[in-house]
C-alpha cells in the first residue's frame, strides 16, 4: 500500500508494541492522554496495539478494555488520521476493529510519501529471518486455514489458547535469556531488498522493543520504535515524530510528543 501525505499533514506521528492489556491501567492511560493532546494531524500505529487479539468479538469482552481501547481512537480519529498496522500478537485485527476505531487498515508493508522522501513501514517480524522456529509459527498462523479454524471457536476458548501460548513464549524467551542466546535483530540484507522493491528511502518498525537508528548503508537508515510500558522501571513510551517540512525523525517522550511544536 502506498499512502501520500495529505497537504494539511504537518506533522505525523509514529508508535509500536503497545500490548494493552488489562492488567496494565497506566499504559492504557498514557495512550489516552497522549491521543487528546498530540499536535499531529496523522497517527500510524505499526502493530501490536493489543498484547494478543484473537477476533473481533472480542470487542464485547468482559473486562472493557478493548472497547475503551477503539473508544480512545475513535474519538481520536475526528481530529487526526489513523491507521493501524497488524503485529505478531494482534494479527487477527479484522474490519470490525478498524471501523469501531476509526481507522484505516495498514498492510505490512506501506509505504508513505512524506515531501520528498518515502518511508518503507512495517512491524519488523517478518524481517527476523534468523529466527527460523519463529517464521515457521509465523507461516502457520497467517494462513487463512489456521485462522479460519482458530476463529470458528468460542471466544473464552480463543482467550484460553491465547493465555497458553502466551505462557509457552514467556517460557521459551527464558530459556534463551539463560542460555544467552545471542539476539535476533532484523536481517540486513531483508531491509534492503524491502527498501528496493518498494522504492523507499528509510525504514520504520517495531517489534523489536530496541529504539535505535540504524545506518543501512547505501543512503538507507532504519528507524526502530519503542514499546510502551509504563508499569516497567524506568518507563518506557516514546513517540517517533516526523514532519512534512523534513528533517531527521524526532524520538520524543511522551510529555515532549503532547507540546505544541
Amino acid at each position: 500500500m502506498e499512502i501520500a501525505a495529505a497537504p494539511h499533514w504537518q506533522t505525523v506521528d509514529f508508535i509500536s508494541d503497545l500490548h494493552l492489556q488489562a492488567s496494565e491501567p497506566r499504559t492504557l492511560a498514557a495512550l489516552a492522554h497522549y491521543l487528546a493532546h498530540t499536535p499531529a494531524q496523522a497517527l500510524f500505529i505499526l502493530g501490536d496495539l493489543f498484547e494478543v487479539w484473537v477476533g473481533d468479538d472480542a470487542l464485547e469482552a468482559t473486562d472493557g478494555i478493548e472497547r475503551a481501547v477503539a473508544d480512545l481512537l475513535q474519538r481520536a480519529s475526528a481530529r487526526l488520521d489513523v491507521f493501524i498496522m497488524c503485529g505478531n500478537r494482534d494479527f487477527l485485527m479484522g474490519k470490525h476493529l478498524l471501523d469501531a476505531c476509526g481507522a484505516r487498515a495498514l498492510p505490512d508493508p506501506s509505504v508513505l510519501q512524506l515531501g520528498a522522501t518515502r518511508w518503507l513501514l512495517a512491524h519488523g517480524d517478518a524481517q527476523c529471518l534468523a529466527d527460523v522456529p519463529y517464521q515457521a509459527f509465523r507461516a502457520q498462523v497467517r494462513s487463512a486455514a489456521w485462522q479460519q479454524s482458530f476463529l470458528s471457536q468460542p471466544l473464552d476458548q480463543r482467550l484460553a489458547l491465547a493465555r497458553q501460548m502466551r505462557a509457552q513464549s514467556e517460557a521459551q524467551k527464558m530459556q534463551l535469556v539463560q542460555a544467552q542466546a545471542p539476539w535476533i535483530d532484523l536481517d540486513l540484507d531483508a531491509c534492503l531488498a524491502l527498501l528496493a522493491t518498494q522504492g523507499a528511502d528509510h525504514m520504520i518498525h517495531g517489534h523489536t522493543h530496541q529504539p535505535a537508528e540504524h545506518d543501512l548503508g547505501h543512503g538507507h537508515a532504519r528507524w526502530v520504535l519503542s514499546d510502551w510500558d509504563l508499569h516497567a522501571t524506568p518507563a518506557r513510551a516514546e513517540v517517533l515524530r516526523l514532519h512534512a517540512a523534513g528533517g531527521a525523525p524526532q524520538r520524543l517522550t511522551l510529555a515532549a510528543a503532547q507540546a505544541t511544536p
